[in-house]
């Protein structure tokens, strides 16, 4: 009970934070600026304006941040728990690089400036997230019927592998290095000049990835028993790995798919979280998700602190954070090693 009591309190504490996050990422400006004192001004002028910068600048990028943030670190957890692999990251099954190159190949084909109406901004998204279901369906068919979690991993990794080496081909063969620079930009991963057309699109698929992940909570604190034990309690690999891997490239993919690549927090979040909550896997998947939102919403209001040059990418950020940690991991784990 004492545990139980401990795990929830660290979510009410995790929800509050992230909460003041969100609030601070929606009215924290450029330099660390305050908005409202520039809403106050805009608005003696035109309050339609401030609105529109309110509902369509701010809350976008706020909302994306939330929603990629959870993503990320949800599913990290839940993977690191499947796969019991604390090196276990979601870009590991291959979703990320193939929702990457999928947006890649949308800007390199142009489509992504061609004028059609709305659906041009809807373009690269569903490149992305085309590109993390052929992934997906591609680790399905090297995994084969009955997948062992050894036979996921290397597929995954050469899935990843695979799209790197096309999306890297891609930037080679750009017809412009207009071209090309736009993609490294887009890969380097950001929230800014995002829209809640892309907000309300993602978010069907974040939804289903996360409910899918969620719903193998009890079997993957099974699987810590080892696999035998689990399916003596009546969970089948199966149906369990398909859940998890499928939550989590619809996930992954959708958030891929419209703010790049934004790595290491599925990685560093569940291990930030487990002196808090314990080691049970079911019980680090809440915990994960607030802190992946928590973490992104901070490196967001991180990029924006500098007053002068341009803004740093968010990707950049969380690599530069995340990077370290992940070394300091390896060395722990060669420490604690027989």
């Amino acid at each position: 009970m004492k545990t139980h009591a401990k795990a929830w309190m660290v979510n009410i504490a995790l929800a509050a934070l992230t909460l003041f996050l969100f609030v601070a990422s929606v009215y924290v400006g450029r330099g660390g600026d305050l908005l409202m004192d520039k809403f106050a001004t805009v608005a003696e002028m035109d309050r339609d304006i401030a609105w529109l910068v309110l509902t369509e600048i701010r809350l976008p990028r706020a909302l994306l941040g939330l929603l990629v943030g959870a993503s990320l670190g949800l599913t990290g957890a839940g993977l690191q728990g499947l796969l019991r692999n604390p090196l276990a990251e979601p870009g590991l099954i291959g979703a990320s690089g193939g929702a990457a190159l999928g947006a890649v190949l949308v800007f390199y084909s142009g489509l992504s400036l061609s004028s059609i109406g709305l659906a041009t901004v809807m373009l690269v998204p569903l490149g992305g997230i085309a590109g993390a279901l052929a992934a997906l369906a591609v680790l399905y068919l090297l995994a084969g019927r009955n997948p062992s979690i050894v036979t996921i991993i290397l597929a995954g990794v050469a899935i990843s592998a695979f799209a790197g080496a096309l999306t890297s081909l891609s930037l080679n063969l750009a017809p412009s290095p207009y071209a090309a620079l736009e993609i490294v930009f887009w890969m380097l991963g950001s929230l800014t000049d995002r829209s809640m057309t892309q907000v309300w699109f993602v978010l069907p698929f974040m939804g289903a990835g996360w409910l899918l992940v969620a719903s193998s909570w009890r079997a993957l604190d099974a699987l810590s028993l080892g696999e035998d034990t689990a399916a003596t309690l009546g969970f089948s690999m199966k149906s369990v790995t398909l859940r998890a891997i499928l939550g989590t490239g619809l996930a992954v993919g959708a958030a891929v798919s419209v703010t790049g690549v934004i790595g290491f927090v599925g990685l560093v979040v569940p291990h930030l979280m487990r002196p808090l909550v314990g080691q049970r896997p079911a019980s680090l998947l809440l915990p994960s998700a607030f802190g992946g939102a928590a973490l992104v919403l901070a490196a967001d209001l991180l990029v924006r602190l500098p007053v002068d040059g341009p803004e740093l990418k968010l990707g950049v950020v969380t690599a530069l954070v995340g990077a370290p940690f992940f070394l300091w991991l390896i060395l722990r784990t060669r420490r604690e090693a027989p």
